[in-house]
């Protein structure tokens, strides 16, 4: 269970046209047992329609999923589309097929998280609360 003053919120979406979504169904359970609030807008999202509900729906975290190897596309979409709606203080975490050569570039883009399949619950949630807390912190 998260121990915070507010429940994390978490919108968990698919950009662009993969249609692999078992890791973001096991995610979306995951998060909500872990306490935190998941809103699950589906598969073949755009950049603008992710970052759009996210704002909408006072998410904390977006989280991407990609299983075709094209991370660094998509979240280059979405940091792009978080600056031009106003709302670059969203965390972005990143999970699924992303290839190690590609990890730094998406840490420098502010992607956190990157983690492939396989990785425990407890790994991606401590993760997660640590961004959000992190970001909590330089609101002061």
């Amino acid at each position: 269970m998260v121990q915070s003053e507010a429940t994390i919120r978490v919108l968990i979406g698919k950009v662009g046209f993969d249609p692999h979504d078992r890791g973001i169904l096991v995610l979306s359970r995951g998060l909500r047992n872990a306490g935190m609030e998941v809103i699950f807008l589906g598969k073949f999202m755009t950049a603008e329609e992710v970052v759009s509900a996210a704002i909408q729906e006072g998410a904390d975290v977006i989280a991407l999923s990609d299983h075709c190897g094209v991370m660094r596309l998509i979240a280059r979409d979405v940091m792009a589309e978080l600056e031009r709606q106003g709302a670059p203080d969203i965390c972005v975490v990143a999970g699924g097929i992303i290839p190690e050569e590609e990890k730094p570039a998406l840490e420098a883009m502010g992607v956190t998280g990157n983690y492939g399949m396989g990785t425990p619950m407890e790994e991606i949630v401590r993760h997660i609360v640590q961004r959000v807390s992190s970001r909590a912190k330089k609101a002061y």
